[in-house]
C-alpha cells in the first residue's frame, strides 16, 4: 500500500514567503511526508524540529547534480540529521548530459552515500527517454551503467509518459530498484507541449501507475504539480481529494 508525500517544489512561492506555516498546512491537508528540494536558511535542527512537531516524514530531498557531486559530505550529513536517507539528483542541464560523465558521478556519489547509510537517486523528466546512448534511453543506460547499490530509481511516471513510454511497464521493469516515484497529471497543449494539472484532470493513467507500483513494492508515491493554474495549496489539497476518492474505491493507496 502506497503511502501518499508532496514534493515541496510545488508550494515553492508559499515556502519562500512562510516556510514553516507552509509546512503545517501540508500536514493538515493530510499528507504523510514531504520531499525537499531547498531549505529556505533553516538549519539542520530547525527543520527537524519542525518535522516532529507536524509528523511529517522527510521522504527524500532534491539536491542538485553539483551541489552532490562538490559537496557531498555535507549534503548527506545535513539529511541525515534532518532524518532524511534518500538523496536525490532531480535534473541535469543540457551542459551536464555527458552522459558516460553523469554515470562515473552519480557511482561515486552513491558510493559515498552508500557508506554513510544514505540511499542516491535519480528522478528523470522526459529527455532522459528521448536522448539516446547506444541505441537506448539515457533512463536505461544509466541505470545499467550504475548498479543498484549505488543508484535507485525515483521515477517520475508523468514525465515517462510525456517521453512516449508506458509509465506501468516501465515500474515493473525497475521493481526492486523503485522506493519513490512522482505521481503527477498533465494535458498536452495544441502545440503538443505539456501542462501540469490536478490528479485526476488530466490524461495520464493515474490508476494503473499506482497498481503497478503497489505491485512493485513502492513505498511512496509522491504528488508534484511543476505549475499551478490555480492556488498551489489548492491544487495539492484537490489532488490529495483525488487519492482519497481513488483510496475508498479500493486503490493501492493510503492517506
Amino acid at each position: 500500500m502506497l503511502k501518499v508525500g508532496l514534493q515541496l517544489y510545488t508550494l515553492r512561492e508559499e515556502l519562500e514567503q512562510d516556510f514553516e506555516g507552509t509546512i503545517r498546512k501540508v500536514a493538515e491537508l493530510g499528507y504523510s511526508g514531504v520531499e525537499f528540494f531547498h531549505y529556505f536558511g533553516r538549519t539542520a535542527g530547525q527543520v527537524k524540529a519542525l518535522l516532529e512537531e507536524t509528523g511529517l516524514v522527510a521522504v527524500g530531498a532534491h539536491r542538485p547534480y553539483d551541489a552532490m557531486l562538490n559537496d557531498t559530505e555535507q549534503e548527506i550529513r545535513f539529511n541525515l540529521e534532518i532524518g532524511n536517507r534518500n538523496l536525490i539528483v532531480p535534473y541535469l542541464t543540457e551542459e551536464q548530459r555527458n552522459w558516460p560523465e553523469v554515470a562515473a558521478g552519480l557511482r561515486t556519489i552513491g558510493e559515498k552515500c552508500k557508506a554513510a547509510g544514505a540511499v542516491l537517486s535519480y528522478h528523470n523528466h522526459d529527455f532522459e527517454f528521448t536522448e539516446k546512448v547506444d541505441g537506448q534511453p539515457a533512463f536505461d543506460y544509466l541505470f545499467e551503467a550504475v548498479p543498484a547499490e549505488q543508484l535507485q530509481v525515483e521515477m517520475d511516471t508523468c514525465w515517462v509518459y510525456y517521453g512516449g513510454y508506458d509509465p506501468a511497464e516501465y515500474i515493473r521493469k525497475y521493481a526492486g530498484r523503485l522506493p519513490i516515484i512522482h505521481l503527477k497529471d498533465l494535458k498536452k497543449k495544441e502545440d503538443g507541449s505539456p501542462e501540469t494539472v490536478v490528479l485526476g484532470e488530466g490524461e495520464v493513467d493515474l490508476a494503473a501507475i499506482i497498481e503497478a507500483a503497489a505491485s512493485a513494492g513502492v513505498e511512496w508515491a509522491v504528488v508534484e504539480q511543476d505549475f499551478c493554474s490555480r492556488s498551489p495549496l489548492g491544487s495539492v489539497a484537490d489532488s490529495l481529494n483525488w487519492i482519497k476518492t481513488y483510496e475508498n474505491q479500493g486503490g493501492s493507496i493510503h492517506v
